[in-house]
């Protein structure tokens, strides 16, 4: 019995400081964007005779939205004699006649714009980006997803970074159409200005390694090909391709200040597939690039920054392992004399390199993005529920990531939402949820358990937590579960 209680200690303190050191990379972002906010990227010069640019748009059966998408790029500011669009179109609904019809459009209006379909969607995103890549005539590569409203004046705020021979792509930041919608866009736009605020910024100002997004950025073509151009042996061909890039001796500029509004996610199963991907993605990528990372001649904070991001999703299984690990190793605890001291030690060790660091992770985000930051203060424990509540969805991604089980590129539903109003049926697209809505669902009620005991003993801190967390897989198991059942407005 006691090499079982031994057993579980030392496993349950092993990953806790495994997670503790994500934490403290949390924090260490956080001191590198406010040491180097004020570094704003300028271009080194001035293009006097402007490059051709292409601009490429891949799409999967995007009806509600092509119209808008192309609408919008045929309004960018730029020289129509130096401009070519390539739609990408490998859908199979409407979305080809909706695509060809404003397509032939605005062809007739002078734009040089030409539609592309593949009857076989192979290497799906990637596939259709490497075969527009072959006919291309750009020197430079604007790539918008669907879902984004490109700005008009997006190349004249970026093509002079390009003046620089070593830049090999520009970012810009993500926006978010729809907001207000519902609390899972709320919550969701929190997560991503933390990735596009924080982390991207820490890392391009502090001469670390940032990668593309899929959307909003312009690449250098000679930089796609001499890096091995698009590949699609992972799920994240746009953070394979920005790892590559950078071995090769590339360097990319981020825009903080300057963003392309977008879409998100306004169901439940839409948003965990969205989330599934991105972590199934990068793991194949850590696999992928990180041995090469670590063989170049990159500096050391750089090779060791990569490691943090690439391998960032390894901390959801250790979480759930973590969480289930924690009712018997509560359990043994109380059964000590000195477990009250012991329970002090620990919940403040949770909150402090954990918990704390997220928290503030995203209020800082929260504080350069909302003039109204101190009323979305209110949403952070909900950050933090959500976050939790995805770790079965993600820890299955990272699992089958790490056995090389292979499976297909799902694209995120896009219903034409901005603000609080739906302007496709959002029906129409709609995710499908499996067993592990049930799987949330139980675990969101073994924490309820852990709860219950935590309140027994009067451990406040570890209550305040197993709610949060319970909540969060609650959360997202129900709304799965509700979704199948039909569409209702949202929070």
């Amino acid at each position: 019995m006691t090499l079982l209680k031994d057993c579980l200690f030392f496993t349950y303190l092993a990953i806790l400081v495994v997670l503790s050191l994500y934490g403290a990379h949390r924090y260490q972002l956080m001191y590198l964007y406010y040491r180097h906010r004020h570094n704003d990227p300028k271009p080194a010069g001035r293009f006097t005779s402007l490059p051709r640019v292409t601009v490429q748009l891949p799409l999967f059966n995007e009806a509600t939205v092509v119209e808008r998408l192309l609408d919008s790029v045929a309004a960018i500011d730029y020289p129509k004699e130096l401009l070519e669009v390539q739609v990408l179109d490998d859908s199979t609904d409407e979305t080809q006649a909706l695509a060809k019809a404003r397509v032939k459009e605005w062809r007739a209006r002078g734009l040089d714009i030409v539609y592309l379909h593949r009857d076989q969607r192979d290497g799906f995103k990637a596939g259709a980006l490497k075969a527009g890549l072959e006919r291309a005539k750009g020197e430079l590569i604007l790539i918008f997803d669907a879902d984004f409203i490109p700005p008009r004046d997006v190349l004249t705020r970026t093509i002079d970074f390009f003046t620089d021979e070593k830049i090999g792509m520009v970012q810009i930041r993500w926006a978010h159409l729809n907001r207000d919608y519902s609390l899972l866009t709320r919550l969701q736009s929190v997560l991503l200005d933390g990735h596009f605020v924080i982390e991207h910024t820490a890392r391009h100002r502090s001469g670390r390694h940032f990668n593309f997004n899929g959307t909003c950025g312009v690449w250098r073509r000679a930089a796609i090909e001499s890096s091995g151009g698009w590949q699609h042996d992972t799920l994240t061909e746009d953070l394979d391709l920005s790892y590559r890039a950078k071995i090769h001796g590339w360097s990319f500029v981020y825009l903080l200040d300057y963003a392309a509004p977008g879409e998100l996610p306004v169901e439940m199963n839409a948003f965990k597939s969205q989330q599934h991907r991105w972590a199934k993605g990068s793991i194949q990528t850590a696999r992928k690039v990180l041995p090469g990372v670590w063989r170049s001649l990159l500096p050391f904070k750089v090779k060791v920054e990569a490691t943090f991001h690439l391998t960032a999703n390894l901390a959801y299984p250790l979480l759930l392992v973590l969480l289930i690990l924690l009712l018997p190793v509560l359990l043994i605890r109380l059964s000590e004399v000195d477990h009250a001291l012991r329970s002090l030690v620990f919940d403040l060790s949770i909150f402090v390199l954990a918990t704390l660091s997220v928290c503030s992770f995203y209020l800082v985000a929260l504080r350069e993005v909302d003039r109204n930051w101190t009323r979305a203060l209110k949403y952070l424990p909900a950050v933090l529920s959500l976050g939790t509540g995805l770790a079965i969805n993600n820890s299955r991604a990272v699992i089958e990531a790490l056995v090389a089980h292979d499976t297909p590129f799902v694209r995120t539903p896009k219903y034409n939402v901005i603000d609080q109003v739906a302007r496709g049926p959002i029906h129409r697209y709609r995710s499908t949820a499996d067993w592990m809505p049930w799987t949330e669902v139980g675990f969101g009620l073994y924490l309820m358990v852990i709860l219950g005991v935590s309140l027994q003993h009067q451990l406040w801190l570890m209550s305040f937590f197993m709610t949060l967390f319970a909540c969060g897989f609650l959360y997202v198991g129900l709304s799965s579960l509700l979704q199948r059942r039909g569409h209702r407005r949202p929070e």
